[in-house]
């Protein structure tokens, strides 16, 4: 699987721990985040990974910032992008299980790196239902494109 990660300059040491697991895991992964501390605008890079990912360069996206929300919110901008921050394992499954979520973000400042790597991994792992849950993803699509136009 090819994965696009991107981070803010709270972020930068779990972002490069994140990129040394997921390969491990075996997958690609490309980086669309910041490599300095230097204070950087998370917009950014939310935006480089959810147009990555909804462009078909990257099978899903991983951000992080301090609390993974700005990073998130900016992603969502982009048209097609459910992302969604987890805390905790099973938000992680349930994103991908239940909305599908192309994107998961999460707060270097909140989230200890194990528990990044057990969050990743769940959501990974897991795979979208489909069934009642496809039916409600395609009305949050349908709710982008109404919105989109006015």
């Amino acid at each position: 699987m090819k994965i696009a990660i991107g981070n803010d300059h709270a972020a930068v040491e779990m972002k490069n721990l994140m990129m040394e697991y997921i390969a491990e895991l075996g997958h690609t992964i490309d980086n669309y985040g910041t490599d300095t501390q230097d204070s950087c605008n998370y917009p950014e890079y939310g935006e480089a990974v959810a147009c990555a990912v909804a462009q078909g360069r990257a099978d899903c996206g991983i951000l992080i910032c301090g609390t993974g929300v700005g990073i998130s919110i900016a992603a969502n901008k982009v048209k097609g992008i459910r992302a969604a921050v987890c805390s905790d394992v099973t938000t992680a499954r349930l994103v991908k299980e239940h909305n599908d979520a192309n994107i998961i973000a999460f707060g270097a400042r909140i989230v200890g790196i194990e528990l990044a790597k057990d969050i990743v991994r769940a959501y990974l792992d897991a795979s979208f239902l489909g069934g009642r849950h496809a039916e409600r993803v395609k009305m949050i699509s349908e709710i982008e494109m109404r919105r989109g136009q006015d």
